[in-house]
């Protein structure tokens, strides 16, 4: 059960770094500062579903603080997603309308 569930975390890990990369692909290409946000959420993310796991393994700390850890470490990469998706956007709506 243990290997599996390392093999399952790796795979988490790849998928959200991969995520990352194509959002900062996309924040590079011009398509705007809220891919940015998507790409630094989805690492503190991906970061954060293994970081538990790595703490709690190393002896470092006990289940529970780990997992508090973890907690907090997906939320901030969540709200930088909620950000992108509503706080990012709202400015260039606002660029927008001054030019017309």
């Amino acid at each position: 059960m243990h290997t599996e569930l390392i093999i399952a975390k790796l795979v988490v890990v790849v998928l959200g770094f991969l995520i990352a990369f194509q959002a900062y692909r996309s924040y590079r290409r011009g398509n705007g500062q809220p891919m940015l946000y998507v790409a630094v959420g989805f690492v503190f993310i991906s970061l954060g579903s293994v970081i538990e796991g790595i703490l709690f393994e190393l002896q470092v700390m006990s289940i529970y603080q780990a997992g508090a850890i973890q907690t907090g470490i997906v939320a901030i990469g969540m709200l930088f997603v909620l950000y992108s998706l509503h706080g990012g956007s709202m400015r260039y709506k606002v660029a927008l309308r001054e030019e017309k």
